[in-house]
């Protein structure tokens, strides 16, 4: 598997323990009644994440964002493998790309501000990288 293939796994184990990250504190904030209903607007009045805490509701922002960003980071390996253009420059965007995710999360919980917005676009520079890198 190349280092690209091996980061988008992980990222993807990521994107499963942020949603867990996300759903204990929001199961527990909302209960059964609400996080197992048809989640009508007409039963709830307002999105669940406008129904739980600051924080909660950053770990949900924090999900949403991450599914945003693992599309462009997985098309990013497709064209990096599929074109066979994978080098240590690609590799290491990759990992990077991992790492800001993974310190996306609690900058996000914990509201660190200018560091979320810095560490996004650190990730998000990485994926740009890649795909440029493959075009050259």
């Amino acid at each position: 598997m190349t280092p690209e293939l091996t980061v988008l796994a992980l990222a993807a184990l990521l994107q499963g323990i942020q949603f867990a990250l996300m759903a204990i504190p929001a199961n527990l904030e909302l209960g059964p009644g609400k996080t197992m209903s048809p989640r009508d607007a007409s039963r709830l009045g307002k999105p669940l994440v406008e129904q739980v805490s600051d924080k909660t509701a950053r770990l949900f922002r924090a999900l949403n964002n991450h599914f945003e960003g693992l599309i462009l980071f997985t098309i990013a390996v497709v064209v990096i493998t599929l074109s066979d253009k994978g080098t240590g420059f690609s590799a290491i965007c990759a990992w990077t790309y991992l790492v800001a995710r993974v310190l996306y999360v609690p900058a996000y919980y914990f509201g660190l501000t200018p560091w979320r917005s810095i560490i996004w676009f650190v990730g998000f520079t990485s994926t740009m990288l890649m795909i440029v890198s493959a075009l050259i």
